[in-house]
């Protein structure tokens, strides 16, 4: 029987990016997301921290398939805003995904900063990666992605922030790398390496 994990996400661009990064990590592995199941009602991201929420998000994925499940809470913590909109990033403008909340969202924090200079402009992409498995292992990992904020939307890749970031030593934003470079550096790939043996382990 092939070795199933779950990723804990509606985000198709996401789950898309989780997935390019994990399978070569875990070879045989098949990668399932939430549109693999009945639909269920996600629980809301109360906590203050992304660590608390990527466990809240792993811990309803696993209650409901019965599967090894991994969540990820994320966002952009820039230095001028006092580490904002972080564990907001998603909701920043409080327009919903579905409405246009990445564009609103580059909006808004294109408008917060457009006073400070692009030496103040630091930021760092963080992630935490939540893993739960059926016998009652909660682990984490973090990844962390610096660099600073740009003055204007660069590339049409990535989603979410990734057209107004670029990462330290680099001249283009995190929307215009290719995908490899973008996995090898980026926040989401540094903590999904750093759990892949954790998932190899509940997989056995």
């Amino acid at each position: 029987m092939t070795a199933r994990v779950v990723l804990a996400s509606n985000n198709a661009k996401k789950l898309a990016e989780l997935r390019r990064i994990l399978e070569p990590l875990v070879p045989g592995v098949e990668v399932l997301g939430l549109a693999d199941f009945p639909a269920y009602d996600e629980p809301a991201e109360t906590e203050p921290t992304f660590e608390g929420n990527a466990l809240i998000k792993a811990r309803a994925c696993l209650a409901v398939t019965g599967l090894p499940s991994l969540a990820d809470d994320s966002g952009l913590c820039v230095d001028a805003l006092n580490g904002m909109p972080g564990v907001l990033s998603a909701r920043w403008s409080g327009v919903p995904k579905a409405d246009g909340g990445d564009a609103a969202n580059n909006r808004l924090l294109l408008s917060q900063l457009s006073e400070v200079p692009a030496e103040r402009r630091t930021a760092q992409f963080r992630c935490v990666m939540a893993l739960c498995t059926p016998d009652g292992r909660e682990l984490v990992q973090e990844g962390v992605m610096a660099g600073r904020v740009l003055e204007a939307e660069h590339g049409g890749g990535g989603f979410g922030y990734d057209p107004l970031f670029a990462a330290e030593g680099y001249d283009v934003s995190t929307a215009e790398l290719p995908p490899g470079e973008k996995d090898r550096i980026s926040h989401r790939g540094t903590a999904l390496t750093a759990m892949a043996p954790a998932i190899v382990a509940a997989l056995v």
